[in-house]
């Protein structure tokens, strides 16, 4: 998703031509698929870890270019600024040992990392948004050298009109600023899931994981704090959706159509749909020629790169060719430890898992704009918030994770092949947890209260946390 255009500027024809390939591959894609061209029935998984490169101040350090030249990586790219880069792995199929061979993967990755970092008297930290990031950090002489970064906040502005973007964000505090550029989004980093999926059941997949979401990332909140406001127990989420808000497009007025989403409704059969939705409501970002022949639909996944719903539909191909849809589940932050990070990814997995293969279409049972509101409530209030669930009835976010969610994604990791020692192992962290009602963001927001609002003071005592490797619900406040 993070692919480079070799050019910056952009005719009205460069648009057209695009517009028309982008419509000829979304026909191309519907055929491919009722012809059985995705014949791909595994299940794999694979993710997407953003990192954040820090000085020993604690400060945001704009080195990534000279850091990826030395680290010499492809497994590690740039992101929108300068103090990002995203760390990826090799996809690994879901079965026995897989929680533990991500783990392990992203333990290697990360000490490549921070050795090279360290050479560079810099520091690696993995926070969904980093307390002691200011406002005039986020310029754009801090964005990545890519001209797809360029491109994107040119486009984004132009089709605002120029108008400026607005930031409105009240929690405990309130947070009210006017931005020129789209710079903001680099405030916000996660930890990106992905799970590719039979074809035949990716609708039911897609739909479970908009349900799981909220859930998900009630026990995962780890970013209660921007520019020294707390704020929402996951800022990133309203600060990402309004950093590049745009919407209303093509007569639809709906609140819901927007680049940064939850959706507008789940899907009937296939996340196919969400492709023609693309077409039809979303102006194209990046109107660059694509060299790739069409049968792997380069325009198509270009545009649906620059859409980011909080779970975004993927076409790829695996090295014989071989096409598959996978499902990108975005709602998580990075950190705040890499146990944290695979013990949430065994939540995730386990029950989108349970959900899509019950008996039952579980979308059939839970609205979506209910779904919707869950997201929010989990955004907002972390563990504390109310979820309705299946059933229809209201719950607080800690007692349907321990008694419901955490035996939907046992099940669901057993159906993957999972032992159930590898299973214990990993969702134990999540219930240990939720049970102590300690999260990433409510430490942040007690161990800010206990040092007297030093940001710095609290930063650092988070990066020496998660440096030890313990799992979150064992820091001491």
């Amino acid at each position: 998703m993070g692919q480079e255009i070799p050019r910056t500027r952009f005719s009205d024809d460069d648009f057209r031509q695009f517009d028309a390939r982008l419509a000829d591959e979304t026909a191309a894609l519907r055929s491919f698929a009722k012809s059985g061209g995705f014949s791909d029935a595994r299940y794999v998984a694979g993710f997407e870890l953003e990192a954040w490169l820090l000085d020993h101040a604690g400060r945001p350090n704009p080195v990534n270019e000279a850091y990826l030249r030395a680290l010499n990586d492809p497994l590690v790219v740039p992101e929108l600024s300068r103090f990002n880069v995203e760390l990826n792995a090799p996809p690994v199929e879901m079965g026995a040992g897989v929680l533990a061979a991500m783990e392990e993967s992203l333990l290697a990755t990360l000490d490549r990392c921070q050795q090279v970092a360290h050479g560079m008297d810099a520091v690696l930290a993995m926070i969904g948004i980093l307390p002691t990031i200011r406002n005039e950090d986020l310029c754009l002489a801090n964005m990545s050298a890519m001209n797809r970064f360029d491109v994107l906040n040119a486009q984004v502005l132009q089709q605002r009109k120029g108008a400026p973007i607005r930031i409105d964000i009240e929690g405990a505090d309130q947070l009210h600023l006017m931005r020129p550029d789209v710079m903001l989004e680099a405030a916000t980093t996660s930890f990106q899931l992905h799970l590719q999926v039979p074809f035949d059941q990716a609708g039911r997949y897609y739909n479970a994981s908009l349900i799981s979401c909220a859930p998900l990332l009630a026990a995962a909140v780890n970013s209660p704090l921007l520019f020294g406001q707390r704020l929402w127990q996951e800022t990133r989420v309203p600060l990402f959706e309004q950093s590049v808000e745009l919407g209303g497009y093509n007569g639809l007025a709906e609140a819901s159509v927007r680049r940064v989403t939850f959706g507008r409704d789940y899907v009937a059969r296939s996340p196919l749909e969400l492709f023609e939705e693309n077409l039809e409501h979303y102006p194209v970002l990046l109107p660059m020629p694509q060299d790739d022949v069409p049968a792997r639909f380069p325009h198509l996944r270009l545009h649906n790169g620059a859409i980011w719903r909080w779970v975004r539909p993927l076409i790829g191909f695996d090295a014989a060719g071989q096409a598959h849809v996978r499902l990108e589940q975005r709602v998580l932050p990075s950190g705040p430890t890499m146990l944290d990070m695979v013990a949430n990814a065994a939540l995730y997995y386990g029950l989108v898992h349970a959900l899509a293969r019950q008996a039952h279409a579980v979308e059939a049972e839970l609205p979506f704009a209910v779904a919707r509101a869950n997201f929010y409530a989990a955004a907002r209030h972390g563990l504390l918030a109310e979820l309705t669930w299946l059933d229809g009835r209201r719950y607080a976010a800690r007692d349907l994770i321990l008694e419901g969610i955490l035996p939907l994604a046992h099940q669901g990791l057993g159906d993957f092949g999972l032992p159930d020692a590898e299973i214990e192992h990993y969702l134990g962290v999540v219930e240990a947890r939720v049970r102590s009602g300690q999260t990433g963001a409510t430490w942040q927001l007690g161990r800010l209260a206990r040092v007297g609002g030093n940001v710095h003071r609290m930063m650092d005592d988070y990066l020496d946390n998660q440096r030890s490797g313990a799992p979150v619900h064992e820091w001491s406040v």
